[in-house]
């Protein structure tokens, strides 16, 4: 209050003395250097608040621009994560199109897998297809490239399949075949699965015939249940037994065991 009130008598004093022709010239000088010294005194400040309030009005403004970029990044990244999933599902979805378009004569029943436990990963998947839709039990499965297992128990609008990678040790065996070095038919059973290798394990072979790797391995029919002719994967190598038959049979599967989101449900039209 004291510096406002000289600083008021000051410049009333410069005005006067500085309007005022009659007063001596270092009178008026005198007047001259106190209103420069207001001036400072009074400009300082406020340029000094000025400035200030520019400088939080900046930060104001980066803050806000930051937070609105954040979000926009935010935006952008969740929806390359959107538009990554829709890709993957186009993709699955026009390689299960594929499939469908060689089982000719088959009726098809397009599913979704709707839950697969952690416990049973390997045993089993439960899809939105049951009853209502045409579902019926031990109906073959397939997934984008080869059988993945069979209908296993009906609801009315979901069902569980069993898969081919099951070590479920009661559970019904595929019969499946395929061709010997000779072109000899040779039988047997998918009787395991190696979890470490990701391999499918054939069994009881009927056959002594050499097998070759890289030999299509497909459903047989054999017991009536399953269609023939499903691809099931492909040889990788034989292990013979101690007189040099083939004992086992391990298979690269045709289908992804560990990436099943769409399934389609195949029955042999008579």
């Amino acid at each position: 209050m004291i510096i406002l009130i000289i600083g008021f008598l000051l410049i009333a004093f410069s005005i006067s003395v500085r309007n005022n022709r009659k007063a001596p010239i270092f009178v008026q000088q005198i007047g001259n250097e106190a209103g420069g010294i207001v001036d400072r005194v009074v400009g300082v400040p406020i340029n000094g608040l000025g400035h200030a309030s520019d400088s939080v009005k900046g930060l104001y403004n980066t803050y806000t621009e930051n937070k609105k970029l954040k979000k926009e990044v935010d935006t952008i990244a969740t929806q390359k994560v959107e538009n990554q999933t829709l890709k993957n599902e186009n993709k699955h979805l026009k390689q299960q199109l594929k499939l469908n378009e060689t089982l000719s004569s088959y009726s098809k029943i397009n599913a979704v897998v709707l839950s697969r436990t952690p416990s049973s990963w390997q045993d089993q998947v439960v899809i939105n297809k049951g009853a209502v839709a045409g579902v019926k039990k031990n109906d073959p499965v397939v997934s984008r490239k080869g059988l993945v297992g069979r209908v296993t128990e009906v609801n009315q609008t979901n069902s569980k399949i069993e898969l081919l990678s099951t070590s479920n040790d009661s559970a019904n065996r595929f019969a499946v075949r395929l061709k010997g070095k000779d072109g000899t038919v040779i039988n047997g059973l998918i009787t395991g699965y190696s979890t470490s290798k990701n391999q499918l394990i054939m069994g009881q072979i009927t056959s002594k015939e050499k097998i070759s790797k890289g030999a299509q391995i497909t459903t047989s029919g054999m017991g009536g249940i399953t269609p023939q002719g499903l691809l099931v994967g492909k040889v990788v190598r034989a292990a013979n037994d101690d007189e040099g038959l083939p004992a086992k049979v391990y298979i690269k599967p045709a289908a992804d065991f560990n990436d099943l989101d769409v399934v389609t449900v195949a029955r042999r039209v008579d």
